[in-house]
């Protein structure tokens, strides 16, 4: 835990210090007349895949996420490749401000609820800070029967922190990165460890107004950890109110605890499973 109390100090530092560069440059614009706007729309919704993207909603807005993840495609003709089996995950999120958002979920594998803050911390100007940052903290509880085991409330507790830096290139792509860090209080294994720290990546290629691809993919830190790093590919269609986002990803878990430590498939021998995110929006404030 000690390495994991200095990797947040030094990220809490750095993001505090280009904080107050960014206002002190500001407030130098603001002094002669010239203020840069902030760049929007990096990503189209507030996920990419099964990760957070950097975005945040206006103060007052309510999401509704419905998510499904189906079995595997290469399970074959008889599982219909995979659309017999589905999990699924209902979400909400709420703005309490423009800059801070808390969400609430429940998903049928696993029968996890899962519960995160999210606060976005920078914003990319069209001069002066090139890129946004969000900080996002999770925490998931495992509510599944386990005989075999005496399963205490800590035990079933998982716990992510994440800092998502994301830069909007031109109107055509943006990118994104998650240093992450996730504690799990019960592992499979003693080999195991109960501290993982990953790294992602994200992206997204604007096809047109309302239509993008988009791509994630989850490095884990460690030597001969089990299961393999979470990837993922899909297209975001946006039409008004709503979001649309079509992917095929080898994780079948939708919290950030379950899909970047315990993903099973590989992708490349067709352990994927198709999904999507459907998203409406409500203003309520």
């Amino acid at each position: 835990m000690g390495l994991t109390k200095h990797y947040l100090t030094l990220l809490i530092l750095l993001i505090t210090f280009s904080a107050q560069s960014q206002d002190m440059l500001e407030q130098l614009r603001e002094q002669s007349g010239h203020t840069p706007e902030t760049v929007l729309g990096t990503f189209k919704g507030t996920r990419i895949i099964n990760g957070q993207s950097i975005e945040t909603r206006g103060k007052g807005n309510l999401d509704v996420i419905i998510s499904h993840r189906f079995g595997r495609i290469n399970s074959g003709g008889y599982n219909l490749f995979g659309l017999d089996d589905s999990n699924v995950r209902l979400g909400l999120e709420y703005s309490l401000s423009d800059l801070i958002t808390l969400g609430f979920g429940r998903n049928s594998l696993n029968k996890v609820y899962d519960g995160f803050v999210k606060g976005r911390i920078l914003e990319q100007k069209t001069e002066g800070m090139p890129l946004s940052a969000t900080w996002v903290s999770d925490v998931s509880l495992y509510t599944l029967k386990r005989p075999e085991l005496p399963m205490t409330f800590e035990r079933r507790l998982r716990y992510v922190h994440q800092v998502l830096l994301a830069r909007k290139f031109s109107p055509l792509f943006s990118l994104q990165l998650m240093p992450t860090l996730v504690h799990r209080n019960l592992v499979s294994s003693e080999t195991e460890p109960n501290n993982l720290a990953a790294l992602g990546i994200g992206s997204r290629v604007a096809l047109s107004r309302r239509v993008s691809l988009t791509g994630e993919y989850y490095y884990r830190f460690g030597k001969d950890l089990p299961g393999h790093n979470s990837l993922g590919i899909g297209v975001d269609i946006e039409t008004g109110g709503h979001v649309f986002q079509l992917h095929f990803t080898n994780s079948n878990e939708m919290t950030p605890s379950g899909f970047i430590p315990s993903t099973q498939g590989d992708f490349f021998d067709g352990d994927i499973h198709f999904g999507f995110n459907v998203v409406r929006s409500f203003q309520i404030k």
